[in-house]
């Protein structure tokens, strides 16, 4: 999805686990590996925008690592809250606000979507590997995802 505006976008970003690996993608564009996600778009919350982008680029069924209210009620949905949020460039000037959540996936059968070139589960011991090449914080998050789904 192109960008909505000139400085900021909304996104959601998942780092999923199984196995004590997560997975992350090639995105070609910025030649980087990286998590799952994408914008949020004008017409979907953050929870739509976070299982529409798991579907799309992974077709796992995954469970997210966070809790919300089972509160029903009408006027109110309640939705998952990020484990983090931070904010990154992606094409300066323009930047993201990342809504990050980790997951557990029930399997380690993925698809690879094809905005990807490629798409791998990474162990502890892959996050420091030169040929993945992963931001300092890819790899806190990837840690972060392994404990969490403990």
């Amino acid at each position: 999805m192109p960008h909505i505006n000139d400085l900021y976008d909304f996104v959601i970003t998942v780092f999923i686990v199984h196995d004590d690996k997560v997975l992350l993608v090639h995105h070609p564009r910025y030649d980087k590996w990286i998590p799952m996600g994408g914008h949020i778009e004008l017409n979907e919350d953050p929870e739509e925008a976070l299982f529409r982008e798991i579907q799309e680029e992974t077709g796992l069924n995954v469970k997210i690592l966070s809790d919300k209210p089972s509160i029903e009620q009408t006027d109110t949905k309640f939705i998952y809250p990020p484990r983090y949020i931070d904010v990154h460039e992606a094409n300066p000037p323009h930047k993201h606000i990342a809504l990050v959540y980790f997951g557990k996936a029930e399997n380690n059968r993925h698809t690879l979507s094809s905005e990807h070139s490629s798409i791998h589960w990474l162990g502890l011991d892959d996050l420091e590997k030169p040929e993945y090449a992963l931001s300092d914080s890819v790899k806190f998050y990837c840690r972060e995802a392994i404990k969490a789904a403990e």
